[in-house]
């Protein structure tokens, strides 16, 4: 019988972190999670109000950065695992809004997990990170990202990822820190903040407004549906090998605009609602990975790319369905300070 486990899940109140929780708790009803997160602007719990009355569930509000926090935390709880999720994540914001934000949480935070780490009896922690730290693919290349790749961020919220990354790396070679580093593509599916891409979509189109495509819409993204994502960290919590990279991915490239056009064809809607808006600074142009690694530990998508379609249908009418969720959301943008908000009222 599987050891009973207590996981701390920072940034457990985000989009990939929640629907880690959700997954943890109906598969494993012995085991408890403790919700530590900063709760900034994406960081909702609400998302939790299903399971808020769970005895094997607690939520404490902290900062990643605060290792004195986290230590207490860990102490208090009697914690023996640890999965971070918490990051600031939006490409767009660590542009044009700064960078600093992105720097202190992806990399500074994953610093002070690791040391908190070090110094208390942690079995495994595990660092999710994405396969933007590997840089940019041309549209024509054959090549895929493997866990081999040399990290060559262009973004500053890509190379705030690397630093983290990073600091993975040397602390395990160092200090033998027993971690694991996971680099995984776009994710999709509930509880996404309406700042990323099919959600944003979404409410453009609830609201009549047309859909902002950037440059000429060919840019490139590998889509795997977030319960495939959690599933792989699940199997990774148990099975993975400490100092190991893994590339999650479900071989699912779609375009923006193929994967835009997908959106109008569910509201029955013309391809008029397009806008192509000028393209962002440094737009990484194709990214594709390799997860023949962690499929080899016993690891299948649900979603392949056969069963995107679905996948995508039923994230749709997941946001339809949750209109209190969405209504929340609404409410808590005037919460947000005016770049913020541009997500929900004008063009990207």
């Amino acid at each position: 019988m599987e050891n009973k486990k207590v996981i701390l899940v920072c940034g457990g109140a985000g989009f990939i972190g929640s629907n880690f929780i959700h997954y943890i708790l109906e598969k494993y009803p012995d085991y408890k999670v403790v919700n530590y997160d900063k709760l900034t602007y994406a960081g909702n719990l609400n998302n939790h109000k299903k399971i808020e009355n769970n005895p094997n569930y607690k939520f404490v509000q902290g900062d990643i950065v605060d290792l004195e926090k986290l230590n207490e935390v860990i102490k208090e709880n009697k914690i023996t695992h640890i999965i971070n999720f918490a990051a600031e994540t939006h490409v767009d914001r660590s542009i044009h809004g700064g960078a600093k934000e992105f720097v202190l949480s992806n990399t500074l935070g994953v610093q002070m997990i690791l040391d908190a780490v070090r110094f208390n009896e942690i079995e495994k922690f595990i660092n999710v990170s994405t396969d933007e730290v590997y840089g940019a693919l041309e549209l024509d290349d054959e090549n895929i990202f493997t866990e081999e790749t040399p990290i060559t961020p262009n973004m500053p919220y890509a190379a705030a990822k690397a630093g983290g990354d990073l600091m993975c790396n040397a602390y395990f070679k160092t200090h033998n820190v027993p971690v694991i580093v996971t680099h995984c593509s776009n994710n999709y599916g509930p509880y996404q903040f309406p700042e990323k891409l099919i959600p944003f979509f979404i409410f453009k189109i609830l609201k009549g407004e047309k859909l902002p495509v950037y440059g000429d819409g060919l840019n490139i993204r590998d889509w795997i549906h977030v319960r495939d994502h959690v599933k792989a960290l699940d199997l990774l919590l148990h099975k993975g090998k400490n100092g190991e990279i893994y590339n999650i991915g479900s071989d699912n490239e779609r375009s923006n605009i193929e994967l835009t056009k997908y959106i109008l064809d569910y509201f029955d809607k013309s391809e008029d609602m397009i806008e192509y808006v000028k393209d962002r600074p440094g737009h990484d142009r194709r990214y594709a990975i390799d997860a023949t690694k962690i499929k080899k530990l016993g690891w299948q998508p649900d979603y392949p790319k056969e069963k995107f379609k679905q996948g995508l249908k039923e994230t749709i009418e997941w946001y339809l369905d949750n209109k209190d969720w969405v209504e929340d959301l609404w409410k808590k943008k005037d919460e947000m300070n005016k770049f913020q908000e541009d997500f929900f009222t004008k063009k990207q």
